[in-house]
């Protein structure tokens, strides 16, 4: 009896870790796609407008983000009495940074775009990745956290989803601005549900390296009727 009591023990075992090994970077997907309205309330998003108030170096001000999901993405944000405008297209990308030395508009330079383009999707890289030509790889599990590595042509991040919640967690990548690489990391918390059904989070902490912004949502829209000729570049 004991021994095959001990069979039964050890076949259950090697189960169980078979079962675990099972997992793949779709089956953590599905389940993240789910946690926030699931495929077909996601796959009728059109739009997300966002109202919020961003903190940067003890100073606050407001802050819209604008997605045409598959057109255009806009984010925009006033500290000190100086605006920051940054729009992403689906042909390239521009912006206003005083703080770079772009006072006026100025056409992005293509790594930063080629760095930030997905953000005109819904999900970034990760939802519908293999549609994109992207691949994705469920790596050693993290804490409480899966972590799925996405590879979009030159570009990597990484996307932690909660073992409990199944929801976004952070995302880490490396990004190019003038010419320099760093690291820089996106976390996202206090998730809320829209009037749509949509789960968003309404506070994103994010870490450039040497600068830190805070995002904390007033509401979160979907559906928006927006205007494209908001992504166009005025003129000078």
């Amino acid at each position: 009896m004991k021994i095959t009591k001990f069979y039964f023990l050890l076949f259950t075992a090697v189960s169980l870790s078979f079962a675990a090994k099972a997992q793949t970077a779709d089956d953590i997907i599905g389940k993240y796609v789910d946690a926030i309205g699931g495929k077909d309330k996601i796959n009728q998003i059109k739009s997300v407008y966002t109202d919020a108030t961003v903190s940067v170096m003890g100073m606050d001000g407001p802050a819209t983000t604008t997605l045409l999901v598959g057109k255009g993405y806009r984010t925009e944000l006033e500290v000190n009495n100086t605006k920051v405008v940054q729009v992403l297209t689906d042909k390239g990308g521009w912006m206003i940074n005083p703080y770079a030395g772009a006072t006026d508009p100025t056409p992005m330079p293509d790594d930063e775009y080629q760095g930030g383009k997905d953000q005109i999707l819904l999900g970034g890289s990760l939802l519908n990745y293999k549609a994109k030509g992207y691949t994705a790889e469920l790596l050693p599990k993290d804490g409480n956290n899966y972590p799925i590595k996405v590879t979009a042509g030159k570009n990597v991040a990484t996307y932690y989803i909660d073992a409990t919640t199944w929801l976004l967690n952070k995302i880490t990548a490396t990004a190019t601005a003038q010419g320099q690489t760093t690291d820089v990391s996106e976390t996202y918390s206090n998730y809320q549900k829209t009037d749509f059904g949509y789960l968003a989070p309404f506070k994103v902490d994010v870490d450039l390296g040497q600068v830190q912004l805070s995002y904390v949502a007033k509401s979160v829209t979907v559906n928006k009727d927006i205007d494209p000729k908001v992504f166009d570049m005025p003129a000078k």
